[in-house]
């Protein structure tokens, strides 16, 4: 059965942010998954924040994105602007002084979150982005596109956690999880909060940030 057309597809998000590897990886899937990602927010009509750069599965989905037609907003610090370090970024870069700015900006611009298989910077930014939540600074949904079961031994340990009393089972519905770029989409889209936050009063500290720096990148 053919897709519907993509001019009539409505979302409740306009930006994601997509946390993933600045490698490709060893199997096939995860740069066919990154591309699927890519396409599927095309398809959604839904724009793109990312980390900057073309290299691994980060210039796989920003690439995809981009040549549908979306925007896309690659959010890096200035000492990794170095082509030889990131390669050049397509669409809107947004420049910045260091990774916790880097962090903070590109939670800002997003609606939600989804992590593509990657290493420490991926599973970094995504357990930051999953105690935010937890504490109350934002309720937007966060997703996992768990390709070949990548992060099944994460979300084991997250359940051993919850298992030890260590997280909650309320701020284990935080974490949304699915095979596919569709499945894992459909469930951000229904994503109802249910944890209780620690402290519903934070919110973000967008005032202190600098403004960083624009420029249109061209193909």
């Amino acid at each position: 059965m053919e897709r519907e057309n993509k001019e009539d597809k409505q979302s409740r998000f306009k930006r994601i942010c997509v946390f993933c590897g600045s490698s490709q990886g060893k199997k096939r899937s995860y740069h066919d998954a990154a591309v699927e990602l890519g396409n599927e927010l095309v398809f959604r009509n839904i724009d793109l924040v990312y980390g900057g750069g073309s290299v691994g599965l980060m210039g796989l989905v920003s690439q995809a994105v981009y040549d549908g037609g979306r925007h896309v907003i690659g959010v890096i610090p200035k000492t990794l602007m170095l082509r030889e370090i990131t390669g050049e970024t397509v669409g809107e870069v947004k420049a910045v002084a260091d990774m916790h700015q880097r962090k903070a900006e590109m939670a800002r611009q997003s609606d939600a979150f989804i992590a593509l298989p990657g290493g420490y910077g991926t599973l970094e930014e995504l357990l930051e982005v999953i105690t935010w939540a937890q504490l109350g600074i934002h309720d937007k949904p966060v997703g996992l596109l768990n390709v070949d079961g990548y992060y099944n031994s994460l979300l084991s340990f997250i359940d051993k956690a919850v298992e030890e009393g260590f997280i909650s089972p309320s701020a284990r519905h935080i974490i949304v999880s699915a095979r596919t770029a569709k499945e894992l989409m459909k469930k951000l889209e229904e994503y109802v909060p249910r944890h209780e936050r620690v402290a519903s009063k934070l919110s973000w500290q967008t005032g202190q940030l600098e403004q960083p720096a624009k420029c249109e990148i061209s193909r």
